[in-house]
């Protein structure tokens, strides 16, 4: 793994059908102490009852954010898109939110919000997608990469829904792929 010689100073997670289950295991075994933001894409339904940021927080010692336009980013935070929005970067510090029209089906896109981390923290990310049944999130991997930063994918096999990673591992030039135990392993090394 590459990633000891460049400061990370954000992870973006993208993840849909299947994937609640890994980000809730990942987050009970964070370290308190992070040096770097998180921040969920999950695709969601638009008009529920938002459970989310209140699920997350009973098992994250990190403080669990629901974004807002205009919230500023900190380090050791774990930020969560809110549904029927894409999330773009206006620059390291800054996010906005954006209701144009769906991509890939989706708003959130996590396409979307992996291009946008990309132009703007470059090799100092790494994306990481997760179990869904669409492909959004695979294009912007490839975009992550042009930009030098780091691309995570689940390990398909251990995917409750396996398009998205499955696509990703045979179209993405990738630098890890994980399994749901040992992805906040990989985090924490960082």
């Amino acid at each position: 793994m590459k990633t000891q010689s460049i400061k990370t100073e954000l992870i973006v997670i993208g993840g849909s059908a299947g994937s609640l289950q890994v980000i809730l295991e990942m987050i009970k075994n964070l370290n308190e102490e992070l040096n770097f933001a998180i921040l969920l894409v999950v695709h969601r339904k638009a008009h529920t009852t938002n459970i989310l940021q209140t699920l997350l927080q009973q098992f994250s010692s990190m403080e669990v954010i629901e974004i807002e336009d205009k919230t500023e980013m900190q380090a050791n935070k774990l930020y969560i898109t809110p549904a029927d929005y894409h999330l773009l970067f206006e620059n390291k510090k800054m996010m906005s939110l954006d209701s144009s029209e769906k991509m890939n089906y989706s708003r959130p896109s996590i396409d979307v919000t992996f291009r946008s981390a990309a132009e703007i923290y470059g090799e100092n990310m790494i994306g990481i997608l997760l179990s869904g049944a669409n492909a959004d999130g695979v294009e912007g991997l490839g975009y992550i990469k042009k930009n030098k930063g780091k691309v995570w994918i689940q390990d398909p096999e251990t995917a409750e829904v396996n398009y998205m990673p499955k696509h990703a591992v045979e179209e993405i030039d990738y630098d890890l792929i994980i399994k749901p135990d040992n992805l906040a392993y990989y985090i924490n090394q960082l």
